[in-house]
């Protein structure tokens, strides 16, 4: 017997003792015959053990932009617990990009460090970290939900730390009466952004970051632009789809350039805003598949395929695959023409028999990532009760592997 057979081994690169997880919480104990959804994922430089994905969730639990113990816990349950990739919530690239004054920011150094502390901790139980960089752009100043939801009101004042006066868009075209009226963004304006995005890429590879998400969903800055419905533009930045996309495009370029070579670089969308029914020009899923062609070119490595968000007269049917369905319609597309993009689903992802046919490689898949949110705020060792239910038998954490499920024993 040798030292290394009885060593309790550490955890590389972290500044603590903490027993190395080899593998990973959450992998399959033989990846061969386990389904898609527990096979490993390589994606440049950074290989995932699973294809569990925690996706961003705002939790509106910042100061002035700077992560805390909250978020530590938060994000470190989900690596300790078997996910392959953690999200680190909307993080704005400037402070008036926040969507509330209590959100994560990367714009200044000093927000690296706390960052850093999450990064490492996720790193020691052998997850990977991303953070998706984003601007709130015409959502920008409001209030946390619960809070918003009881004086009926989503605008933050000044004497709250809001900035109503310093909302900015593309137009000048509010997101609805309880918003901010924005500031149309001047071009310069608009370089400045891209060039925040970039150096917010830069603070977080500094913090450890493996993956780097730029936001392009939900109603903020980037799909202000894309859409016909918020950007009235008539310069180079809207009008066309190629001015329309241009924002996100000279972003994504900027971004790409400053990160290695070895980073995956993912971007979230919104397939369609749901107003195709008034029957005016919008963002939708065909504009989405036009876009999701060009992405490789940019180098792009994974779409993560949301919806919505960006008009309050959107109309949602609401089934288990709505969103699915959109990530199926892209991914089918990008492939019938040999494109290189991997395509993530998010939404409604909450069953395991569901969660495996959504990537499974056999059965016509909607992707090849899935995500959840509200999942695993439900079950934070969601993927570990999975696994249980689908008869796959995973590595549990060190320190938790006498509490195995009955189903494996």
């Amino acid at each position: 017997m040798t030292l290394s057979d009885i060593e309790n081994k550490a955890a590389p690169g972290v500044p603590y003792f903490t027993p190395a997880q080899e593998p990973a919480a959450g992998s399959a104990l033989d990846p061969a015959s386990a389904p898609t959804l527990f096979k490993p994922l390589r994606i440049r430089g950074v290989e995932l053990h699973n294809r569990f994905v925690v996706s961003p969730m705002c939790t509106y639990s910042a100061k002035d932009g700077y992560l805390s113990d909250f978020h530590l816990v938060h994000l470190g349950q989900f690596a300790l617990h078997g996910a392959a990739l953690v999200t680190v919530e909307a993080t704005a690239v400037e402070p008036r990009g926040r969507i509330s004054p209590n959100d994560s920011g990367l714009w200044e150094d000093g927000q690296i460090a706390p960052l850093k502390r999450i990064t490492d901790f996720i790193h020691s139980q052998n997850s990977k970290v991303s953070v998706q960089l984003a601007h709130a752009g015409r959502k920008a100043s409001t209030l946390a939900p619960w809070i918003g939801g009881t004086v009926n009101k989503a605008l933050a004042p000044e004497s709250v730390g809001g900035w109503p006066k310093d909302v900015v868009g593309p137009s000048a075209i509010p997101f609805a009466e309880d918003h901010a009226s924005p500031h149309e963004l001047t071009v310069e304006e608009i370089k400045g952004i891209v060039q925040s995005f970039a150096d917010a890429a830069v603070r977080a590879i500094k913090a450890g970051v493996d993956v780097i998400e730029i936001h392009g969903a939900h109603g903020y800055l980037q799909t202000n632009f894309l859409s016909p419905t918020s950007n009235k533009r008539t310069d180079q930045y809207g009008g066309s789809f190629e001015n329309r996309t241009r924002f996100l495009t000279e972003t994504i370029q900027a971004v790409r350039a400053v990160i290695p070579e070895e980073t995956p670089l993912w971007l979230r969308i919104s397939g369609t805003e749901w107003v195709e029914w008034t029957g005016e020009p919008s963002w939708d899923i065909n504009e989405t598949i036009r876009l999701a062609k060009l992405l490789p070119a940019l180098g792009v490595d994974v779409l993560d395929v949301s919806s919505g968000g960006n008009n309050e007269k959107q109309k949602i049917n609401v089934t288990q695959t709505f969103q699915t369905d959109l990530a199926r319609q892209v991914r089918t597309a990008v492939r019938a023409e040999g494109l290189n993009l991997l395509i993530a689903a998010v939404g409604v992802i909450s069953e395991s028999k569901f969660a495996r046919s959504v990537v499974q490689e056999d059965e016509e898949p909607s992707a090849d990532l899935v995500q959840a949110a509200r999942q695993f705020l439900r079950e934070p060792n969601w993927v570990l009760g999975v696994a249980g239910e689908l008869g796959v038998p995973v590595k549990w954490a060190n320190q938790y592997h006498r509490a195995p499920r009955r189903s494996q024993l």
